[in-house]
Formats: C-alpha cells, sequence, structure tokens
C-alpha cells in the first residue's frame, strides 16, 4: 500500500529522533538541509535545553536561521578544526548508501560540511531508499557567468538538462550559483557520471554523494532501521 504524506511525515520525524543518540556533549555538529533535517534540528533543541552541550556548523541559510532562532549555537566552519559528525537528509540513497542530494539547493555546502566531518549520517523516510539511484533528478550546481553554454553541453551528453527555477528566475543558491537538475531516470554507473559531469567547465559541484554517508537511518512507521556502510564494518 502506498504510503501518505501524513506516513512519511511520521517516518521522516522517527528517523530524526533516531539519529539524537548519535550526539555528544561537547561534539561539533553539521547540520544539513531539507524537511527531514528540520525534525533533527527541533529534536536537538529540545536537548540543548534539556543541558546537552554542542556547537553546530550550517550547510544553508535556511537551517541556520532556523537552529539560532530555537536557541542552538552555529559556527562557521572555518572557525573549527573538524566536525564530530554530520547529520543530513538525502533525496534518494542505494544500497552501498550512495546517494542523490540537493533537492533543496545546499548541495555545495553540504558536501563541503560532509567533507570535513569524521561521520555522516543521513536521516530518510523509507521512500528514499531506492534499488538504484536515478529517478529523483540530478541536480548540478553550476557558476551563472557562461551557464546556457554549460547548460548546451549537457544537452550534447543527452542528460536532458533543466535549470531550477524560483519566482519565474533562474535559482541561486547560498554560493551564488545556478542549479541545473538532470533527468536521468536511471544511473548505472554513478561515478563516472559524476566524474564525466565534474569535468564540464563551469560545473561546480554535482548532487551525486559517493563513498560519503557512514550511517543511513532509514524511518519504517515509528520505527527505524539503521545500516552501516562497509567501510565501517571492515574499519
Amino acid at each position: 500500500m502506498q504510503k501518505t504524506i501524513l506516513d512519511l511525515v511520521i517516518e521522516k520525524k522517527a528517523a530524526a529522533d533516531k539519529a539524537i543518540e548519535f550526539i555528544e556533549s561537547g561534539m561539533i555538529v553539521g547540520l544539513g538541509t531539507g524537511s527531514t533535517v528540520k525534525f533533527f534540528i527541533e529534536s536537538l533543541a529540545e536537548k540543548i535545553r534539556d543541558g546537552l552541550i554542542i556547537k553546530t556548523v550550517s550547510t544553508s541559510n535556511a537551517t541556520g536561521a532556523l537552529s539560532k532562532s530555537l536557541g542552538i549555537e552555529v559556527v562557521e566552519l572555518n572557525a573549527v578544526e573538524k566536525i564530530d559528525v554530520t547529520i543530513d537528509g538525502a533525496d534518494e540513497v542505494d544500497s552501498q548508501l550512495n546517494g542523490i542530494k540537493g533537492g533543496g539547493g545546499a548541495l555545495l555546502y553540504e558536501k563541503i560540511v560532509s567533507s570535513a566531518s569524521q561521520k555522516n549520517i543521513w536521516i530518510i523516510d523509507s521512500s528514499k531508499f531506492v534499488k538504484q539511484l536515478g529517478n529523483f533528478p540530478l541536480p548540478v550546481e553550476v557558476v551563472p557567468f557562461g551557464s546556457n553554454h554549460t547548460f548546451t553541453k549537457l544537452v550534447q551528453l543527452g542528460y536532458s538538462p533543466k535549470f531550477r527555477m524560483e519566482d519565474n528566475k533562474n535559482f541561486i543558491s547560498d554560493g551564488g550559483h545556478n542549479i541545473i537538475d538532470l533527468k536521468l531516470n536511471k544511473i548505472v554507473y554513478p561515478l563516472k557520471i559524476n566524474n564525466e559531469l565534474q569535468l564540464i567547465p563551469g560545473v561546480v559541484e554535482t548532487g551525486l554523494f559517493l563513498n560519503i554517508c557512514d550511517i543511513v537511518i532509514i524511518g519504517r512507521g515509528k520505527e527505524c532501521d539503521v545500516i552501516e556502510s562497509e567501510r565501517l564494518k571492515t574499519d
């Protein structure tokens, strides 16, 4: 039976609440962007009111503003040597814990923060755990200068690109870039596609997050599945 929006909201909150178990006082915590992370931030604020002491690094202006409004300390990434753990969402995750991210437009900052993190945990509802990546459009962040030419190159490569729009204008990320979404339907060789896209002049970053996620928490009803990457099992 297909799940309703309410079902998925319940799963998002379940995953977000489970992620709180990985947070300890004294940590530097990376905060992702999106609807599931919003639940995590709200739960985190409750723990802080109960005595949890942490500092956070935000991946977007929206996340930073929400966190500060709830009394969570937010510091700049350059002000910390490392991040202990980052909690983020994802638009799709496969069984190898590779993912597509960037539906909220924060993919560049999310990837920078994740690379500075000792552990990356993704929290998702069950609809986002898939057999194969690609049904969700793949975001590609590009510089505005010459973006029409970058777009043309993507067309020539057969990627079915579409500029992301906001208020009838090209969407602008927090970093001042445009986002072009690629409708791929399925991604058989994600590393190959990622490398090909990265070689196009004007491309800043892609929404393919490969070999980054350490743990995915999947909300299933009011319960959760917690899946560790093979890297953690062999370390």
